[in-house]
């Protein structure tokens, strides 16, 4: 199933040729100020460089507030998400959204260092990458064995963490509540319904 129960890949027909487009879900968060100003106009900004690289905003979520991770490890984020459109392919995606958060002033210094702008592709529909196996192994590593491993060399789609993080998935239920894990069956609102309820109180809508 595709995004918001909708088909993933769109075939849409040129002279001569097949572009495909692909539904893809984006999560935004920042809690450090950029050059621009506040996390949340630089996180607005990077809405807007993404479009300008070639994804169309279907959807975005609500801004929303939550606790850095792990604990103490800085101030609080801004995490929002969007539903986007885009004939990029995902690893090319991707390449846009580290080039967007470089142009806005993200070092890659520490896996968990306070970020000016972090963008992190979350699906690209229902495709599995780099495979199936892949993929379900780093799921099952949990967050802290995740947390101790080196972050994958490739692409791992859907993002092997997604289920775990409320500050990820409430702001995909206000952009792709339907959207259903490609290997678990869940949709983003039963994941979501599924963390503790702390977890889910940790984060509050802001705008």
């Amino acid at each position: 199933m595709g995004l918001a129960g909708e088909c993933n890949v769109d075939c849409r027909q040129e002279p001569n040729r097949t572009v495909e487009i692909f539904s893809v879900l984006v999560a935004f968060g920042a809690n450090m100020p950029s050059a621009l100003g506040a996390p949340r106009e630089t996180l607005e900004e990077a809405l807007r460089r993404l479009e300008a690289g070639g994804a169309r905003v279907r959807a975005a979520a609500r801004w929303r507030r939550s606790p850095a991770f792990p604990p103490g490890s800085g101030p609080d984020y801004v995490n929002g998400a969007a539903l986007m459109e885009t004939a990029l392919a995902p690893e090319a995606l991707l390449a846009l959204l580290h080039e967007v958060e470089r142009s806005l002033g993200r070092e890659r210094r520490a896996r968990w260092a306070a970020r000016v702008c972090d963008l992190d592709l979350i699906a690209c529909g229902d495709l599995v990458l780099p495979d199936a196996k892949t993929a379900r192994r780093l799921m099952a590593l949990g967050p802290e064995a995740a947390g101790r491993a080196p972050a994958p060399e490739r692409l791992v789609l859907p993002h092997p963490r997604m289920q775990e993080r409320a500050f990820v998935l409430a702001p995909l239920a206000d952009v792709a509540p339907g959207w259903r894990h490609p290997l678990t069956g869940r949709s983003v609102s039963e994941m979501l319904a599924a963390l503790p309820e702390a977890a889910r109180a940790d984060v509050e809508i802001i705008a």
